[in-house]
């Protein structure tokens, strides 16, 4: 019978891996002081959407920033354990499409509800945000992980997050990630975001309202998701 390069069974290939220092693909927290170059950097300067609250506990403002966290049902959560709030770490989760704003905020129904109690909102920012590049560029691998941290489980995402806030939170606005869902742009702010957010919004309406619907349809037939 052929066997696998690493061996097989009786944990011959933990062994043998862990002998030639082979390493996860993806720690569940770094193992170096982080750093940054300019190539590590996506300038944005184009449109951001965001689905959010408009009532109920969790409401929240088109340019608040949460600071109670890290909740475990979020992947980029920049604060440090335990649960509660962190008075000057905040954090939004937006996107670069409206279609990928849909798809993260009802990726686990895979259906699109239209409530009036959220809202749609987008927004250009006030200036170009600076956004640690996980999407396309090497900064994962350099730091001891690999192309595929975003992709990598929840809690290993928000102790990265967590480290990139603690040590480069001041050089960053936040994270440039592929969005789990679709693959495409989402851009997650931290507190240095606050700064770039202009006076109002370009756009926002209730769920219900007739041209959110519109971009609803567009965005249910794209994901081919239901809407109701």
């Amino acid at each position: 019978m052929v066997v696998g390069k690493w061996g097989r069974g009786n944990g011959s290939q933990d062994r043998r891996r862990a002998g030639l220092g082979v390493t996860a693909k993806n720690p569940h927290r770094p193992d170096r002081p982080l750093t940054l170059e300019a190539a590590d950097i996506h300038q944005h300067a184009g449109p951001l959407w965001r689905i959010h609250r408009s009532a109920g506990t969790h409401k929240m403002t088109w340019n608040g920033l949460r600071d109670f966290g890290p909740l475990p049902r979020f992947r980029w959560e920049p604060h440090p354990l335990p649960v509660q709030n962190h008075p000057g770490v905040g954090v939004s989760y937006t996107a670069a499409g409206v279609v990928t704003a849909f798809a993260e905020v009802f990726q686990e129904r895979r259906a699109i509800t239209l409530t009036g109690q959220q809202l749609l909102t987008a927004w250009m920012p006030s200036r170009t945000l600076e956004l640690l590049d996980l999407s396309r560029n090497h900064w994962a691998l350099h730091h001891g992980a690999s192309a595929s941290l975003p992709a990598a489980p929840k809690s290993t995402c928000r102790n990265w997050a967590a480290s990139i806030y603690a040590e480069l939170g001041t050089q960053i606005d936040g994270l440039y990630v592929p969005s789990t869902v679709t693959g495409d742009p989402v851009a997650v702010l931290f507190s240095r975001a606050a700064t770039a957010f202009p006076m109002a919004p370009d756009f926002s309406r209730p769920l219900t309202h007739v041209s959110v619907e519109k971009l609803a349809l567009q965005a249910a037939d794209t994901l081919r998701w239901p809407i109701h």
